[in-house]
């Protein structure tokens, strides 16, 4: 009796230590399953926000001064990110505005851009930036030729941009003096001077103020060529020539640059050795050119652009100056003018169109 009473206890001790086991072993199942599940939760959502991260295709509004045509070079652009791994359609987008060398529309097109929401707008020269900086304080702005971008209010310095805007400075305005020298030193006697800018365009004065101080330096008297539009060229190089200019120096900017051919015909009426701003006034047979590698901003922005778009502010970008200059000669068009080039300009170029 005594010992089947002790058994049935301790059966049912056991039978009551088994239960509490299986249940602690419930509990411990129902926390992993738990643990799993909001596991497998985060994990989706991390998988989902890295697929739309992938899937986000960045707009990049693109705004310029020029013609619709002048949009060739966008071109080269294109092909620096794609080989970053930006493929149009894809993973970017771009949308364009041209000013059709209409300053007065550059702020409604810039406002226009800023309205479609785009992620980052892209842009070349004073102009055009200040427009979109007068239009946005927050979508970044990248730009890739501005003369002086401290002196025209853009950047808080090269080093320390501030604000949403940083880029390319194509220091224009130290070039400018470069190129009278350089015609000074291929005309040894050339003292008359015509340098032919736009007062509308802030970074066309910056240079024709530095040029100034250039002429000074090198005892050159300048005449001042004031073009604000394609229509007024002809006249202004009535006065040049009635004001017994020796020379020209055409100062870099968007409207000369839509009127390279104009312009380089209208030196050659006129007799008038010219120094230009980029080769392809020299290849529409202008005399001479200095000026940046133009090709050096289209490698260096487009990598900006890159950090921008994964997340780096423009604040914390430093503003880029250019490090490679190209001299180019026409040597046809120096024969057409009577002029000789002397040898050490002449070794000092470097590229000569025969």
């Amino acid at each position: 009796g005594a010992g089947g009473q002790s058994n049935s206890v301790n059966k049912g001790r056991v039978s009551r230590v088994e239960w509490r086991v299986d249940g602690n072993r419930g509990k411990d199942m129902t926390r992993k399953i738990t643990r799993l599940a909001l596991s497998a939760l985060l994990l989706t959502f991390s998988l989902s926000a890295s697929a739309q991260q992938r899937g986000k295709i960045a707009k990049i509004g693109w705004l310029g001064i020029g013609s619709a045509s002048s949009v060739a070079r966008y071109e080269e652009f294109r092909r620096a990110l794609r080989e970053l791994g930006y493929v149009e359609g894809k993973n970017i987008t771009f949308e364009y505005r041209s000013a059709d060398n209409k300053l007065d529309r550059l702020p409604p097109l810039a406002d226009e851009l800023v309205r479609l929401k785009v992620d980052l707008l892209v842009t070349r020269g004073t102009p055009e930036a200040l427009a979109l900086k007068s239009a946005t304080k927050t979508i970044p702005i990248v730009f890739y030729d501005v003369t002086d971008p401290v002196g025209a209010g853009l950047v808080d310095s090269l080093a320390r941009p501030g604000g949403n805007i940083t880029g390319f400075s194509g220091i224009e305005s130290v070039l400018a003096g470069k190129r009278l020298e350089l015609l000074k030193e291929t005309i040894p006697k050339l003292s008359r001077v015509a340098v032919l800018w736009n007062p509308q365009d802030l970074s066309s004065a910056q240079q024709w103020k530095a040029s100034q101080l250039s002429a000074q330096e090198l005892g050159l008297q300048l005449h001042s060529m004031e073009v604000s539009s394609a229509a007024a060229y002809e006249g202004a190089f009535k006065e040049a020539a009635n004001a017994r200019s020796e020379a020209l120096s055409v100062i870099a900017g968007s409207l000369e640059d839509s009127n390279r051919k104009r312009i380089t015909d209208l030196a050659k009426i006129n007799r008038l050795p010219a120094i230009y701003p980029r080769p392809v006034f020299v290849e529409s047979s202008g005399l001479m050119s200095y000026g940046r590698d133009r090709d050096e901003a289209l490698k260096r922005v487009p990598p900006m652009i890159d950090k921008i778009l994964k997340g780096t502010k423009p604040a914390d970008i430093p503003v880029e100056q250019p490090t490679k200059f190209e001299l180019v000669i026409n040597l046809k068009t120096a024969k057409a003018l009577g002029l000789t080039i002397p040898p050490l300009v002449l070794m000092r170029a470097d590229r000569v169109i025969r």
